[in-house]
């Protein structure tokens, strides 16, 4: 992919011409400045919701807390894009928010609360939606808080304001900047969201739609080789920012923050928070499920849906795109899960219990997928997929080196794209299932890399030790030992890895182009945009996406628990 954005069309020269064409375009120029404020406001957005989120959940005890914390983790059940469909109900010029109000008096015509071109949508819907990975990472944050600190800062006088500006936020800044980097290159390089509300002056949507043309124009490969360059800047910044806090605790908390009760007061003011956050939160969620038992047509200019159906969601589990789709996302999630897990668990057992140099660099390369956008990663499997072994003929240099090796007999098949019939992308019988299976397991791995990692630590070395005392190799302790003792751990990212790949959404838009390849996630796109009873079947499989990814985070949130934080840092 770097390789051709600095390439002359002809492939015979280095040039950067066609990087600096990105900025020299007034639209390939826009389409980057809007990226960049959507990921803008995106981050602060969610850094100022997750906020007093994390402070009230963290410090305060009353009634229902633990319902509301588990509720606040309900956009990460439902992808943006999909969540689109029912924002779209919902503020819509036709919507339930303007019939709402309408019946009430208030307005005499709809208001436009998507926004012209829906930049503003986007904004609202990744905001809701990606919340819950800065709040995770604020209240596994400020658990690790002693509270000594604070304690002694009201003995000499400071006030609420003052503890928080000069002790609790230093302590917690790191914290901060882990969740807003991924939130800010998830935001900065989403491709789903943009393309359900049509807004095209996006690099995102510019990427996609110039996949039909980079065989014979380097443009996407420029646009996808500047937005890697911004995700990685922002990443590395990210990782020194945290890396780099000069302030810190002698230790972290002996003992546990005792939670304050609150009054009447408090009760209705902490209601009234996190019960108003979820709410706008679930709006997507409730347009999505109403949307599913909607027929076509029949929600128009009103609160709820004037007929009600279920054949939505039975036509989810029969309609042939559908089924398809499904069961092409089960045999690519469950490939993609054993791959990263097996390598996941390798790599955390390097990190924590191996002895050899750099493996500070393995722990970095094992989060890289985190920074690596997913939408730069697709693309650069589309532009691989185009090159020799894949696609084209052998390198004259490669073939001036291998002919001394090779016979002459496998020549033809060697000099000749060998491996298009493996993997191929864009060709006239395209076969995506290898390069979607990679892709998913590399941008999964993380989560169940980091998950071991907490489980490993969390056991004490000295059992393996008395294993191989005993005389046990190493393949023993590893299966009646280590993974026993890490189980739990390895099950939960699994599961995670699991349910995200489901729903992946940048590798199944670019990588599948035949229906009969389709994941999910390409088949509700592609659903939503048809006529007649598309809209209804890619509601209902947005519905049964929200069930699948609701069960498998609840048992993950139940294994891992406040420690679940730590999948989504940078």
């Amino acid at each position: 992919m770097l390789r051709g954005a600095f390439r002359t069309n002809d492939g015979s020269h280095w040039t950067a011409f066609h990087v600096l064409e990105v900025f020299r375009d007034p639209s390939t120029r826009d389409g980057l400045l809007h990226a960049l404020g959507i990921a803008g406001l995106v981050t602060i957005g969610t850094v100022a919701i997750a906020m007093p989120l994390a402070m009230v959940t963290t410090r305060f005890k009353f009634p229902g807390k633990s319902i509301l914390s588990g509720l606040l983790l309900l956009p990460l059940i439902l992808p943006p894009f999909v969540g689109a469909i029912g924002l779209r109900h919902v503020l819509g010029r036709e919507g339930s928010i303007n019939a709402l109000l309408m019946q009430w008096g208030w307005v005499h015509e709809g208001i436009d609360f998507v926004g012209r071109g829906g930049f503003w949508a986007i904004v609202l819907l990744e905001m809701l939606a990606l919340y819950p990975i800065v709040y995770l990472n604020l209240t596994a944050a400020l658990a690790n808080l002693d509270p000594s600190l604070d304690e002694a800062a009201e003995n000499l006088g400071g006030s609420a304001w003052t503890r928080f500006r000069r002790i609790t936020l230093p302590l917690i800044l790191p914290g901060i900047f882990a969740g807003a980097v991924i939130v800010f290159i998830w935001s900065f390089t989403e491709l789903g969201t943009p393309l359900m509300f049509e807004y095209r002056s996006i690099t995102s949507v510019q990427i996609f739609e110039g996949l039909k043309d980079m065989q014979s124009s380097r443009r996407p490969f420029a646009l996808v080789a500047v937005m890697l360059a911004v995700a990685m800047v922002v990443y590395g910044l990210g990782r020194r920012a945290v890396g780099g806090m000069t302030h810190s605790m002698h230790a972290k908390a002996s003992s546990p923050r005792r939670e304050r009760e609150v009054g009447t007061a408090g009760l209705i003011g902490c209601w009234a928070l996190l019960g108003g956050v979820v709410l706008i939160a679930a709006l997507p969620h409730m347009g999505t499920v109403l949307a599913s038992l909607s027929p076509p047509g029949q929600w128009y200019g009103t609160v709820v849906p004037s007929v009600w159906t279920v054949d939505g969601w039975r036509d989810a589990l029969s309609h042939p795109l559908a089924v398809q789709s499904i069961r092409n996302s089960l045999v690519l999630s469950l490939l993609a899960t054993a791959a990263a897990t097996a390598v996941g668990l390798m790599a955390a057992r390097l990190v924590v219990r191996g002895r050899i140099r750099g493996r500070g660099a393995i722990d970095v390369l094992m989060m890289l997928p985190l920074a690596v956008p997913g939408l730069v990663m697709a693309f650069g499997f589309v532009a691989m997929s185009l090159e020799w072994p894949f696609g084209g003929r052998m390198p004259a240099g490669v073939a001036e080196f291998l002919a001394a090796w090779i016979p002459t007999t496998w020549w033809a098949w060697l000099v000749d794209a060998p491996l298009r019939s493996w993997a191929d992308i864009l060709g006239a019988d395209p076969n995506p299932f290898p390069l979607l299976v990679v892709a998913y397991a590399v941008r999964r791995m993380p989560y169940v890399a980091r998950s071991a990692v907490a489980g490993l630590q969390q056991t004490s070395v000295r059992l393996e030790e008395a294993a191989y005392s005993a005389g046990a190799n190493w393949w023993n302790t590893m299966r009646r030992i280590v993974l026993p003792l890490v189980a739990a751990n390895v099950v939960a990212g699994a599961l995670l890895a699991f349910s995200f790949s489901m729903l992946e959404v940048s590798d199944s838009l670019l990588l599948a182009q035949r229906e009969r390849h389709y994941p999910m996630t390409k088949a509700i796109y592609t659903l939503y945009d048809r006529l007649g009873d598309g809209e209804l079947v890619a509601s209902a499989m947005g519905v049964w996406a929200m069930a699948l990814l609701a069960v498998t985070l609840l048992g993950a949130s139940a294994i891992i628990g406040k420690k679940m934080g730590s999948l989504f840092r940078a």
